[in-house]
């Protein structure tokens, strides 16, 4: 299957691209709104060449003269901003508070080093390779937002009218959503995951549960995740009861004296969530967690959470093939 043929309509006027691999990261969903002549984007996938490759599907279904020079950015992680640079002279649209979640983001010269430079022999850097080894970080400029915005934004793209949402902190600091009122659409960006468990690097848990209510609330057909298959309003409310019984794990462990390494290796020892791709992730969302547990307002160490991640991960390949 072609990148380009990945760009789906969902209903008329709109359309998701969804790169789907099942259980990995970077590969994130972007979307094209278009109504006579004109066009909105969804964010930017995460390299050069996958944007390119977006870009020429959403001009051939926009039409070839309808302009691709607007932007909403979800949030700032890479897989989700890193096109940017191939559309230049675009408006970018994003929260305010995503440009202050753009200083905590790894530079993509930083990924090429833990991609390249790192032993591969050792559970980081045969995680990065494995899940970031195929992407070409070489000569990404990272752009930031052009036109930025707290609370809400109303756009019309021709006769679609569009609302920006911001619902941050919740995954990131400056998460935002894009829904579409008469089309009964909201892309969620990485507030929602399909498929995976989620990484959620602001937290706390009960923020990223109350935007996906949030969600439910403007009474959508379609739900465009972050990542992963489109999902239905009943689907996101299982996603919801994962999140929720997550935070209440969370602070049952929490409790207990448990590290919030500890708690991810008792739930994926237990696969309490069965079907769910990525389970090292829980690592990363129960750090993020446990710090609101313990009132720790500092940032994260990405590439301790990344470490963390990768361990178990290691460990549980290990037991699958223990010839490794």
């Amino acid at each position: 299957m072609t990148l380009e043929s990945l760009l789906t309509q969902i209903v008329p006027g709109v359309f998701a691209w969804q790169p789907r691999q099942a259980a990995t990261w970077g590969l994130a969903n972007c979307g094209l709104i278009t109504s006579q002549g004109q066009a909105l984007l969804v964010d930017t996938p995460y390299t050069p060449g996958l944007t390119d490759a977006f870009l020429a599907a959403a001009r051939a279904a926009a039409g070839p003269h309808a302009a691709l020079d607007r932007v909403a950015v979800t949030h700032a992680n890479g897989d989700h901003t890193w096109g940017l640079q191939q559309l230049p002279g675009a408006e970018v649209l994003a929260t305010r508070a995503a440009l202050d979640h753009q200083c905590l983001e790894p530079t993509p010269q930083q990924l090429y080093t833990l991609v390249n430079d790192t032993d591969p022999g050792q559970p980081l850097g045969w995680y990065f390779r494995h899940h970031f080894g195929k992407f070409d970080f070489s000569d990404i400029q990272v752009l930031p937002p052009t036109d930025t915005f707290s609370g809400h934004r109303d756009l019309v793209v021709g006769e679609i009218p569009v609302e920006l949402h911001e619902v941050g902190p919740a995954h990131t600091v400056g998460d935002l959503i894009v829904h579409l009122p008469a089309q009964r659409t909201v892309f969620a960006g990485d507030i929602v995951f399909s498929g995976d468990h989620p990484s959620h690097w602001a937290g706390p848990l009960e923020r990223v549960s109350a935007a996906c209510e949030q969600i439910l609330g403007l009474d959508p057909e379609w739900i465009v995740p972050g990542h992963g298959p489109l999902m239905t309003p009943d689907e996101l409310r299982a996603y919801i009861a994962y999140l929720d019984d997550l935070s209440d794990q969370a602070y049952l462990m929490h409790g207990q004296g448990k590290s919030a390494v500890e708690a991810a290796q008792i739930l994926v020892a237990e696969d309490r969530y069965a079907g769910l791709g990525l389970p090292e992730r829980l690592a990363i969302t129960l750090s993020t967690e446990f710090r609101h547990l313990d009132g720790d307002a500092s940032a994260p160490d990405l590439l301790e959470l990344m470490e963390h991640a990768a361990r178990i991960a290691w460990d549980r390949a290990s037991v699958a093939e223990p010839a490794r």
